[in-house]
């Protein structure tokens, strides 16, 4: 009898225990971005790009002009273009604006950023420090081809 109390006894504390020691926050809880919060943390730059079938294309002369650009996203669904020194024959808009699209899968710009694509870029990933935006581009006499340009902050 003595023994079955002594275990009921230690049973009960150590539900008590597990339950105090597991109830409590956890302080590695870090809540999740939304891609409106991701895309406007920062100032975008140029990282890469390339080309299916080609591979790495970001040294190519054409893309000289854009490498050299920082982009701005602000939440009120506005944005900025800084050209670098190397400006494109025909330069990008100083202010723009952007929307997401398909549940937040396509952004749309309001304009097109590269010669024969389109304003809209599949977003293959967005994180706090990266974006990689895809689309189907068709530069004469080339057929079409699908680009991927990687920006980093």
């Amino acid at each position: 009898m003595f023994m079955r109390k002594q275990t009921i006894t230690l049973s009960f504390f150590a539900l008590v225990f597990f339950l105090i020691t597991s109830c409590g926050k956890d302080k590695d809880f870090t809540p999740t971005k939304t891609k409106t919060e991701l895309i406007c943390s920062g100032t975008w730059k140029f990282d890469k790009a390339t080309a299916s079938g080609v591979g790495d294309i970001s040294s190519q002369p054409a893309l000289a002009c854009y490498v050299d650009n920082t982009m701005t996203f602000s939440s009120n669904l506005t944005g900025t273009i800084s050209e670098g020194a190397n400006v494109c024959t025909t330069p990008a808009p100083a202010n723009f604006t952007w929307s997401f699209l398909s549940s937040e899968t396509i952004l749309r710009l309001s304009f097109t950023l590269f010669t024969g694509g389109s304003p809209d870029f599949t977003i293959v990933s967005l994180s706090e420090t990266s974006m990689v935006l895809s689309q189907t581009m068709t530069i004469a006499p080339y057929p079409a081809t699908t680009i991927e340009v990687t920006f980093k902050h």
